[in-house]
Order: structure tokens, then C-alpha cells, then sequence
């Protein structure tokens, strides 16, 4: 091997900054030659190819988003487009890829893999937490700890005015962020795509709380059956009139900022496992970290399975919020 590509795809994560650089500089380490793929699969497909160096990935670990840009590809779905792909990868001579992404970068990269043997390790860059084999992926801590910022100030006015506040954050099919940060800020109540939503449980326990709290925080997933924040504060609303009832959604200030320091550390342990995985013969892996230790999981056992939540921290807020 002696000459990797790597890009970064799909939604943006604090972290992948410091996960690209650990993968460049230690394939220059191991004298392999590195080039970044601007925008994803559509860089590949356009072939835009840049050299990168080690002067190229400095001062970057702090930063969020992603210097490679990114970018979701309808033409990668097509097997013409996977076919452009791969002969601009032949063009170049690459001999290994580093895909930094979640759910799609590696069902893209497995569907990739049938028409090519070009080695690709992924490293898992989402905010969701929702790939299966790793305990964290990038970005999910400071994606977190954004939440319990936004929703700290939040409180403030919620308590200055006896509020009682529904506030939206991101987690289209999985509501790990839901759940960390809610039971960080201390909500009244966790709303979740994982668990049915029980409106009227809702209710009764709004109607029947402690009525000295001058504060009300209900954290709720964007991909939650019910309809999201607006549409279960308006039923709420309805049965509860008395409730001086707001609605915030923090959007996409959850992918933004820079990384924790966790999510550096992690980040740049994966990008320097991925390339050490290249180097052994791994291909079609995704990197994980899981008790600690570093582990390997086939593309399609990562994005096929989604995790079950730990039924102990939802009853746990519920005890809480008391």
C-alpha cells in the first residue's frame, strides 16, 4: 500500500476535523501518500482530488465541521455513479480509503465494495450515536453537551416565567441525544422515537406534578411518531390551558462547535486505527471504540441494527423528575 484517499460524508460531526487529521498524519507516518476527497461520494464521482500533508490538517482539531466538506450523493446510488467513482480512484492509484460518516457513507460503502477491491475502513461520524459497534461515535458527546448549554439558558426564562417549555433536538431515528441530555438537564420527560408516546401519561403528569416547580422542560426527537415538539405542546396545550407553554428548536446548532475533548481523543483514535486497520488488510470495517478498546464491525452489522435503549435511564428520568 502506498497511497490512501480519505473524505468525509454526510451530516457534519464535531470531531471529524481531528479524525482526519490523525488519518494523515499517520499515513505519512507509515510513508503512505494521503489525498483528501472534497465533498463526499460527489467528490468522488467529480473527481475532486487534493494532496494533503501534514501542514494540512494543522490547527484543525478544534475546529467543527469538516475542511473536506460534505455532501449527499444521489448519483453514488446509481451504479453508473459508483462505476465514475471507481475509475477516479484507479486514476489516482489509490490503494485504501478512510470514509469518515455514519448510516450512508458505509451503505454507500458497501454497496461500493461489489464492483471494487480497493480496502475501505469507515469511522463513524454522526451525531445520532446510532451505529452498533461503537459505544460513541463522532460527535454524539458534543453534540450533547450543545443540548444541555441551549436548554441550561432555556430553564432561566422557563423559571423566570413558570414556563413550561417543549424543546426539539435532533435524532431523526434514534433519540440518544434525547435521552443523555434530557437526563443531564434534569426534564420532566423524555419524548423518543424508540418508545411509543403516551400523550395523555403525559398530561396526567403535568396535571398531577409538583405545582411549586417553576420550571417545565420536556426534551422530545425530532423523529418521534407523535409529530414533534409543536404538535404535542398544541395537545398539551389544549388539555392544560393554565400552562404558559413554549416551543424551542435547536436545529442545527447541535452539529456545530467545537468538539469535546472526548470527542477529540476518540476521533483520533479512530482515524489512527483506521489507517492502521488498512495497513493489516482490513476492508469494509467500521471503527469502533467499545470498553475502551478498539474494534472492528462489518459495514452492513453497523448499519442494519439500531441500538435498544437502557429501559434503567428512562425509568430513571421518570423517578427523577419527580
Amino acid at each position: 500500500m502506498k497511497k490512501v484517499a480519505v473524505f468525509t460524508s454526510g451530516g457534519d460531526s464535531p470531531g471529524m476535523n481531528a479524525c482526519l487529521r490523525a488519518v494523515v498524519r499517520t499515513a505519512i507516518y507509515n510513508n503512505l501518500e494521503v489525498v483528501g476527497i472534497m465533498h463526499g461520494y460527489d467528490g468522488l464521482i467529480r473527481n475532486e482530488f487534493i494532496s494533503l500533508n501534514s501542514k494540512s490538517v494543522a490547527n484543525i482539531i478544534h475546529r467543527g465541521g469538516t475542511i473536506l466538506k460534505t455532501a449527499r450523493s444521489k448519483e453514488f446510488l446509481t451504479l453508473e455513479g459508483r462505476q465514475k467513482a471507481l475509475a477516479n480512484l484507479q486514476k489516482h492509484n489509490i490503494d485504501g480509503i478512510v470514509a469518515i460518516g455514519g448510516d450512508g457513507t458505509f451503505k454507500g460503502a458497501s454497496e461500493f465494495s461489489k464492483i471494487s477491491n480497493i480496502p475501505l475502513v469507515g469511522c463513524p461520524g454522526t451525531i445520532d450515536n446510532d451505529l452498533v459497534g461503537t459505544d460513541f461515535t463522532i460527535g454524539y458527546d458534543t453534540a450533547i453537551n450543545t443540548v444541555v448549554e441551549a436548554v441550561d439558558k432555556i430553564r432561566d426564562t422557563a423559571e423566570s416565567h413558570d414556563r413550561l417549555f417543549f424543546v426539539e433536538v435532533m435524532g431523526r431515528d434514534a433519540g440518544l441525544i434525547a435521552l443523555r441530555a434530557g437526563i443531564g438537564v434534569g426534564a420532566e420527560s423524555i419524548i423518543i422515537p424508540e418508545t411509543k408516546t403516551d400523550v395523555e401519561d403525559l398530561i396526567h403528569r403535568l396535571a398531577n406534578g409538583r405545582k411549586n416547580k417553576s420550571s417545565k422542560i420536556i426534551i422530545v426527537a425530532e423523529g418521534d411518531e407523535a409529530g414533534g415538539a409543536f404538535t404535542i405542546a398544541e395537545q398539551v396545550k389544549k388539555r392544560l390551558p393554565d400552562y404558559d407553554t413554549r416551543v424551542t428548536i435547536l436545529g442545527h446548532i447541535q452539529r456545530g462547535g467545537n468538539p469535546s475533548a472526548m470527542d477529540r481523543v476518540n476521533s483520533s483514535r479512530m482515524g489512527f486505527s483506521a489507517v492502521e486497520a488498512l495497513l493489516q488488510g482490513k476492508t469494509n470495517v467500521m471503527i469502533g471504540i467499545v470498553d475502551k478498546n478498539i474494534t472492528y464491525t462489518p459495514f452492513e452489522n453497523a448499519v442494519k441494527h439500531i441500538q435498544e435503549l437502557n429501559p434503567d435511564l428512562m425509568r430513571m428520568v421518570n423517578i427523577l423528575s419527580l
